[in-house]
C-alpha cells in the first residue's frame, strides 16, 4: 500500500514471474555488456515465499518522529504501519518506538543540523520468530530507557535482548562503534544449512535465510570440493559460508578475512559450536588479510569471495588471483554491474567465468544476488 510513497520495492507492479526474469536478464545484460563474458546465465533461482522474508529491518526516524523508510532518492521518511517484505516482529517494533517517541517527547535525528536522538531503529528475527532489537541514537542514553524497554517487549513478546547503538558521526552509516545492552542478550542465535549461528547487531548476515541457504549451498556446491581443499574466505562476516563449506565437506583447513571485529568474534565461536576445528579468523579488511596469509605461504585451492554491493578492490583481486592462484574462485555478489567490472578483472588475471546463476534473496526489491564459478586457466 505504500508502494508509490517508500523507496524500497521496485517490483510490486508486476507479478513474480515477470520480476524474476527482469532479474535475470539484468544479470546477464551486465555480464554481456559490462564484463565481456558470454557465458549464458543459468536460470535464476527464485524464493517460495516473495513477502514477510526479511530477517534483517532498518528503520530510520525523522526529526518529528516518524518511523519508515525513505521515499525512492530522498531521505525523506514515509510513515508506515506496516511493510509486506518484513517479519511482523519488526512493525511491531516499530509501532511501539513511535508511541514511545510521541509520549515522552525524545526528538528523531535531524539529519541536516546533527540534533536529535533517534536515529534508527533495527531489528532482526531468527527463523523461530525471536528477535534482537537495537535503537541507534545520537549519544549515549535515552530518556525513560525503562519505558521504551518495557514496550518494545510488550510489542515482540519473543525478544531476547534490546540494545543501545552509540552512533554519533554525520554520516549515514546506520550502526555505531558502540553497544550497550538495556535488557537480555546482545546476541540472535540463527540456524543456517543445518548448522548453527550466534550473531550480534554487527554482524553481516544475509536478511532472507531461506534464500540464503539456496545461495549457500549452491556456491558451496559450484566450489566442488572433494574434503582436501585449503580454503579462503573473504569478507566472511559471521563465517556463514565457509563454515557450511567446511562442515559439509570436511575440507582441510579454513581462513576467514572479516573487517568487522564483533564479526570475527562470531565467526570463531560459530565454529566451536559446530564442532569445526581446523578454522581460523583474522580481522581486517580483505585486502590487510590477504596480504598477510599470502606472506604466510598460504595457498587456497578455492577463494569464496562475498565483499559488498561496491565489489571487491582490485588489489584484493589481484592478490587473490597472482600470489595465492587457487584453483577456484567462487564469487557471491549482491550488484550484478560490480560482479561484472570484478568478472572482467579476474579474466584479465587468467581466471575464465564458467558459470553464473542468479539467486532472488530480494522479493520485490531491484536487488538481486549472483554465484560465479572462475576457474584458473594459468
Amino acid at each position: 500500500p505504500y508502494y508509490r510513497r517508500c523507496g524500497g520495492c521496485a517490483y510490486p507492479h508486476m507479478d513474480y514471474a515477470e520480476e524474476l526474469w527482469a532479474k535475470g536478464q539484468r544479470v546477464q545484460d551486465a555480464l554481456t555488456r559490462l564484463g565481456g563474458s558470454h557465458v549464458q546465465v543459468e536460470e535464476i533461482l527464485g524464493a517460495s515465499q516473495p513477502l514477510h522474508y526479511r530477517n534483517k529491518s532498518q528503520y530510520p526516524v525523522s526529526p518529528d518522529g516518524k518511523v519508515g523508510f525513505y521515499r525512492a532518492r530522498t531521505h525523506c521518511v514515509t510513515d508506515l504501519t506496516a511493510c509486506f517484505i518484513q517479519k511482523p516482529q519488526a512493525d511491531a517494533a516499530a509501532g511501539a518506538l513511535r508511541t514511545y517517541l510521541a509520549e515522552y517527547r525524545v526528538p528523531g535525528y535531524d539529519e541536516q543540523t546533527g540534533t536529535g536522538l533517534v536515529r534508527h531503529l533495527y531489528v532482526r528475527t531468527n527463523a523461530s520468530g525471536q528477535s534482537l532489537l537495537c535503537v541507534v541514537v545520537n549519544g549515549e542514553a535515552l530518556p525513560y530507557e525503562d519505558a521504551l524497554v518495557s514496550a518494545l517487549r510488550r510489542a515482540v513478546p519473543d525478544a531476547v535482548g534490546v540494545v543501545l547503538g552509540v552512533n554519533t558521526r554525520r554520516d549515514n552509516v546506520i550502526l555505531g562503534d558502540r553497544y550497550r545492552t538495556l535488557w537480555g542478550r546482545d546476541t540472535l542465535t540463527d540456524t543456517l544449512c543445518g548448522h548453527t549461528f550466534r550473531l550480534s547487531i554487527p554482524s553481516f548476515y544475509q536478511v532472507n535465510r531461506d534464500q540464503a541457504q539456496v545461495l549457500y549451498r549452491r556456491a558451496v556446491d559450484y566450489a566442488g570440493l572433494t574434503g582436501t581443499e585449503l580454503v579462503l574466505d573473504l569478507y566472511c562476516g559471521a563465517g556463514a559460508i565457509g563454515l557450511i563449506a567446511a562442515k559439509n565437506k570436511k575440507i582441510s583447513r579454513l581462513f576467514g578475512v572479516e573487517i568487522v571485529p564483533e564479526a570475527v568474534e562470531n565467526a570463531k565461536l560459530n565454529a566451536k559450536i559446530n564442532g569445526i576445528a581446523n578454522a581460523e579468523f583474522i580481522c581486517g579488511d580483505a585486502s590487510f588479510g590477504a596480504k598477510a596469509l599470502a606472506k604466510r605461504k598460504v595457498r587456497p585451492d578455492v577463494v569464496f569471495v562475498d565483499p559488498p554491493r561496491k565489489g571487491c578492490d582490485r588489489e584484493v583481486l589481484e592478490i587473490a588471483a597472482n600470489d595465492m592462484n587457487p584453483r577456484k574462485i567462487v564469487y557471491v555478489s549482491c550488484d550484478p554491474a560490480t560482479f561484472a567490472r570484478d568478472a572482467a578483472v579476474l579474466c584479465e588475471l587468467g581466471f575464465r567465468l564458467k558459470r553464473a546463476i542468479p539467486v532472488d534473496l530480494f522479493p520485490r526489491t531491484a536487488h538481486v544476488e549472483t554465484v560465479g564459478l572462475f576457474e584458473n586457466e594459468k
